[in-house]
């Protein structure tokens, strides 16, 4: 394993984790994009994940986004000063430059075949990419369990809706609200400005008739993964898989994978994710 720190266009730095095949080297690699919170600690099958495809031959990249963690101390390398970065305060519109880091990194490493994965809110972000940038080097997607964002921020209250349009009128839209939104996410009233009311991430749903521009834009095949108990899908984990590639160009190739009797984090089927991800790299030819 070898620990990472890329910059971003921006200054910010981003730290990740390179799983690399004990063998020669690997024209392949999977870059796991994170959601929100989804570090090791919250989110430990990247590390099956990681294990089982280098040992397989096939390089993979926990990429760890600016909102890993709450709050994460780091040294901006553009104005040398030092900065926290997190959930906090993220700025989704750095999506682009996050995944970008981890790109160039990959490009500038020569590998070959590039399969662009994220978790949770982390499949968000790479289907705003992918819509967005026609890049002949990705060769597939993974999205494992996409966030329905609208059914997250379905329990922020009027009162505090109210709130956080107030301190941004008064100009305090970089200061933290005085509540945690969807009740864990303590963040300034910009960035919750953002999750509930201008989301560019919110690109998937469960109702058939929402939008689907982003997913409608993507070119490259790859496959879909939830647990058949995921809770933010209104009790229909399949139905929300199958509405989302009835929208995508490459429904026909896409692989749609469920693993049974288990949530959102994939708690105690981590090596099942695992192996069912190399079985799928492996169908691909890798």
């Amino acid at each position: 394993m070898e620990q990472l720190a890329l910059a971003t266009k921006r200054g910010s730095v981003l730290t990740g984790v390179l799983f690399d095949a004990p063998q020669a080297k690997t024209s392949t690699v999977v870059i796991a994009i994170t959601g929100i919170h989804g570090n090791f600690y919250s989110n430990p099958f990247y590390v099956n994940i990681g294990n089982t495809l280098s040992k397989a031959g096939i390089d993979f990249i926990y990429a760890q986004t600016a909102d890993a963690f709450g709050e994460i101390p780091t040294l901006n390398v553009k104005t040398g000063k030092e900065e926290i970065i997190g959930s906090w305060n993220e700025d989704f519109h750095n999506t682009d430059e996050d995944i970008e880091a981890y790109l160039n990194y990959a490009y500038d490493k020569g590998y070959q075949n590039v399969i662009l994965a994220g978790h949770s809110l982390g499949a968000n972000k790479v289907i705003y990419y992918l819509a967005r940038h026609h890049d002949d080097r990705i060769k597939h997607f993974i999205f494992l369990s996409p966030a329905n964002l609208e059914h997250l921020t379905s329990v922020v209250t009027d009162e505090q809706k109210k709130a956080i349009l107030d301190q941004r009128q008064r100009g305090q839209g970089d200061q933290k609200m005085p509540f945690e939104l969807l009740g864990w996410i303590p963040g300034t009233a910009n960035t919750d400005y953002q999750w509930v009311f201008d989301n560019i991430l919110n690109n998937v749903h469960v109702e058939a008739e929402k939008d689907f521009s982003q997913v409608a834009a993507i070119k490259q095949s790859g496959a879909m993964v939830i647990g058949t108990y995921d809770r933010f899908t209104y009790g229909d984990p399949a139905g929300f898989l199958k509405n989302i590639n009835d929208h995508m160009q490459t429904a026909k190739q896409n692989k749609l994978i469920y693993i049974e009797k288990t949530g959102h984090t994939y708690q105690q089927k981590e090596q099942q994710l695992a192996n069912k991800l190399l079985k799928v790299l492996q169908s691909w030819g890798y």
